[in-house]
């Protein structure tokens, strides 16, 4: 059970007691990400995250890493395309010297210029080390390439020479636009009670002022491309898939026991076929990343190249038997205890159980209890899975996108013919 309250500065607070556990999670919610962000700055809201933990007024870089490891908690942070988050996890009896800590982030981070060109080296050094990590990049350029030209596409960390040229300046005035009241979702789970809670985060916000800049949102046209980046490296790492559903729409359930029947586990159609059945690879999975607006579906696979066109047929195989066949009801009901199971043994967890509620309330403006989303997936059926399969992986619906020592790329288009003439 989860309480909501909103402030009058528009700071919304959401709760979930857990009597059962000795911890606290306390996520602080910011809607800003990538996305929102024009090329020139992109990656301001990555840079952000870090100088938020390089001191404040009352503290230092060094007390703020050492607070929380004094008692035993943790402390962390992270940005996404469409928004960032800060979290803590402490006992609950240290829960006021997690919203404390937490709280002079938000409003007393002092971005010192020497602090910022430390930290802009920092993430130069990450952006390096970002590119060379093949299997992790590829994913940022089959999303480039799907929705090339528009902000969804752009990587979150942003590139070398734009974080290289980021004034101090530009980072200020992107954090007075967006760490404000109006735009924050403060998110606790745990051995907490809602009164108690509540009434000390009031104190810490409700004088606040700042309702925000309004999120402004375009939605993006999907294009189909092919792009194989040359790269010495021992696999060639492939992302292929196409547009997906945004996380509020209809079909999204039967979405995610799509996915899961494809490429979710290790009972699913991919790993069977292509890694137990004739050892192509060591990994290969699927999953489905939704927004506001849309939404990505997309196959991995990280293999030797002499096996890549092998790869691509076998998984194209499988995505034409599911259009035209269907799937079958044993798999059907396995995909949904699979997804029902990992939802339930997550929310032993405060931290997901923190995550969700401010996720949620950022995305659709309300929580979906666990009990309606077990509903919901349980009334998924054979056909609406089938009728998903063909409106959004038809062969002119997808795009490639890989890095390796794979160059063959006019393959992937006879291979898209070969799916329509199956």
């Amino acid at each position: 059970m989860f309480n909501l309250v909103t402030l009058d500065n528009n700071v919304q607070i959401l709760t979930e007691k857990m009597p059962h556990v000795r911890s606290v999670s306390l996520g602080f919610f910011i809607d800003t990400g990538s996305r929102y962000e024009v090329p020139e700055i992109n990656g301001v809201s990555h840079f952000i995250e870090h100088m938020l933990f390089k001191g404040t007024k009352q503290r230092t870089a060094k007390d703020i890493a050492e607070e929380l490891d004094a008692v035993g908690g943790q402390l962390n942070a992270f940005t996404t395309k469409e928004f960032t988050c800060y979290y803590a996890r402490v006992l609950d009896e240290h829960f006021d010297l997690a919203l404390d800590l937490l709280s002079d982030m938000f409003f007393n981070s002092k971005f010192e210029a020497q602090d910022i060109d430390r930290e802009r080296n920092v993430i130069i050094e990450e952006i390096k080390m970002y590119e060379d990590t093949p299997d992790e990049l590829v994913h940022d350029i089959f999303a480039s390439s799907i929705w090339s030209g528009h902000a969804l596409g752009q990587p979150i960390i942003g590139t070398a020479d734009v974080i290289s040229n980021l004034s101090r300046e530009k980072l200020i005035d992107y954090y007075n636009t967006h760490y404000t009241p109006g735009k924050l979702i403060i998110a606790a789970a745990g051995n907490i009670d809602h009164d108690i809670v509540t009434n000390k985060i009031r104190s810490v916000f409700e004088k606040s002022e700042g309702a925000g800049q309004a999120r402004i949102m375009t939605v993006p046209e999907p294009k189909r491309d092919v792009v194989c980046r040359s790269k010495e490296t021992e696999q060639v790492h492939l992302c292929v898939g196409t547009p997906g559903l945004c996380l509020d729409h209809e079909k999204i359930y039967v979405m995610q026991v799509l996915n899961t029947i494809l490429g979710g586990g290790l009972s699913s159609r991919l790993f069977q076929e292509i890694r137990e059945q004739r050892g192509l690879v060591y990994s290969v999975y699927s999953y489905h990343s939704s927004y506001h607006d849309t939404g990505l579906f997309c196959i991995y696979a990280g293999l030797s190249k002499q096996n890549v066109d092998q790869a691509l047929s076998l998984i194209f195989k499988q995505v034409k038997d599911i259009r035209q066949s269907g799937v079958k009801d044993e798999e059907l009901q396995r995909a949904k205890e699979q997804l029902k199971g990992g939802l339930l043994l997550s929310l032993e967890n405060v931290n997901t159980r923190m995550s969700r509620l401010g996720k949620s309330q950022l995305y659709l403006g309300k929580v979906v209890s666990p009990e309606d989303i077990v509903q919901k997936v349980n009334r998924v059926t054979v056909t609406q899975i089938q009728e998903l399969a063909r409106d959004m992986m038809s062969p002119e619906s997808f795009t490639l996108a890989t890095i390796g020592p794979w160059e063959n790329c006019g393959s992937f288009e006879s291979m898209l013919d070969d799916l329509r003439n199956r």
